[in-house]
């Protein structure tokens, strides 16, 4: 055996870069397509062509998600007592926790 004929090597390379390619969106995905971290454009749901290596492909799903807080009694101001529910809706990403800034109160706000 002479080993592997330097066309079936190239064939198996451009056959792994056309797989690297092609993506699929889901019809409830979208994506924003980046060209070397500059955003070129977005597309829809469906296959989607893209050069490895140069473009990255960033998912984005539109759905929402709605979490129900528990019902909470307060006091208002003038010593009235309410009951409050309320519901938050945002994306289906997972949520990240957020540290705030240590800021130093500035002089002109006194």
């Amino acid at each position: 055996m002479a080993g592997i004929t330097p066309a079936i090597f190239f064939l198996v390379i451009f056959l792994i870069i056309v797989a690297a390619a092609i993506k699929i969106l889901r019809e409830y995905e979208r994506g924003a397509i980046f060209r070397l971290g500059r955003r070129i454009g977005a597309k829809g749901p469906g296959m989607i062509f893209i050069i490895p290596g140069v473009n990255k492909l960033l998912r984005i799903t539109p759905r929402t998600v709605a979490l129900e807080i528990p019902p909470q009694d307060v006091i208002t101001r003038d010593n009235i007592s309410i009951k409050v529910n309320a519901v938050i809706s945002g994306s289906s990403r997972p949520y990240r926790r957020v540290r705030p800034r240590k800021t130093q109160p500035s002089s002109s706000l006194f």
